[in-house]
């Protein structure tokens, strides 16, 4: 845990001890960031991915500074059991209390050109997923009478677009995020569940690097302050909507972009 993630939990005083987090696409990028600033404010983490293995290296990285982790492998494309399973960690671990949307596949390519098949991946990971992740999650946090915290992950991809992206479809989903976080948070705010968005701009993640590696003085060149984010620049972000002191915060967007992106 280094010392970028600590510093933001002192200077937000968040204290989520006794708190039951799920952080979907643990295993790397933001998914493991965002596990670890949890755990090391006091949650419980449940690291959800697809690889296991690397979901234990996270989990050992964890258990290092005494934190606690636990590992659920789960494919977020196989929508058959997705319910069964989260229901099932519920009476395993408990209500949770915080889930972090984060998974998520990107895809470019010009509209005319992405086939049905990637666009059902795109679909089934960017936008069922977490729309299923957050209604069973919310249904254990109403039965037993519980406030809670759901975060999505959308991206500034939702909020500006130009030709040259190349990702209509990607984009288009992550839109939709936004609107499913904002009608999500109406309809659970009597329950007290909050639920918001962060849309990040162009960070330094899994999802980048092949891009970043082939374009990157291209890409950055042309950005305001000529550099992309680091995931421990999120952290800040997460925590403040995660808080239990953020109780009157719904149904918004955190844009995170550095003004890299024209408003």
């Amino acid at each position: 845990m280094n010392a970028t993630s600590l510093d933001a939990r002192a200077a937000l005083r968040v204290d989520l001890s006794g708190q039951l987090a799920l952080v979907t696409g643990a295993g790397s990028g933001l998914g493991q960031r965002f596990a670890t600033v949890l755990a090391a404010a006091g949650a419980r983490v449940i690291l959800c991915g697809r690889r296991r293995e690397r979901l234990q290296a996270v989990a050992d990285d964890i258990a290092t500074f005494g934190g606690q982790a636990i590992v659920e492998a789960l494919d977020l494309r196989d929508a058959s059991d997705l319910a069964e399973r989260v229901r099932g960690m519920i009476d395993a671990h408990g209500p949770i209390d915080i889930l972090v949307n984060n998974a998520g596949i990107g895809q470019t390519g010009d509209a005319l050109e992405i086939d049905v098949q990637s666009m059902d991946e795109l679909f089934a990971t960017n936008l069922r997923a977490p729309f299923i992740l957050a209604r069973e999650v919310a249904r254990g946090l109403v039965a037993c009478g519980r406030p809670g915290r759901v975060v999505n992950l959308a991206s500034v991809g939702a909020l500006h677009y130009s030709s040259g992206m190349r990702a209509a479809f990607y984009c288009s989903l992550k839109a939709a995020v936004l609107r499913m976080s904002e009608t999500l948070a109406l309809e659970w705010a009597k329950q007290g569940i909050n639920v918001n968005a962060i849309a990040p701009g162009l960070f330094e993640t899994e999802m980048t690097e092949a891009h970043l590696a082939r374009y990157r003085e291209r890409m950055v060149e042309r950005l305001p302050r000529k550099r992309a984010g680091l995931p421990e620049q999120l952290d800040s972000t997460l925590l403040y909507l995660v808080s239990p002191a953020s109780e009157f915060v719904t149904g918004i967007c955190v844009r995170v972009d550095d003004a890299q992106y024209p408003r």
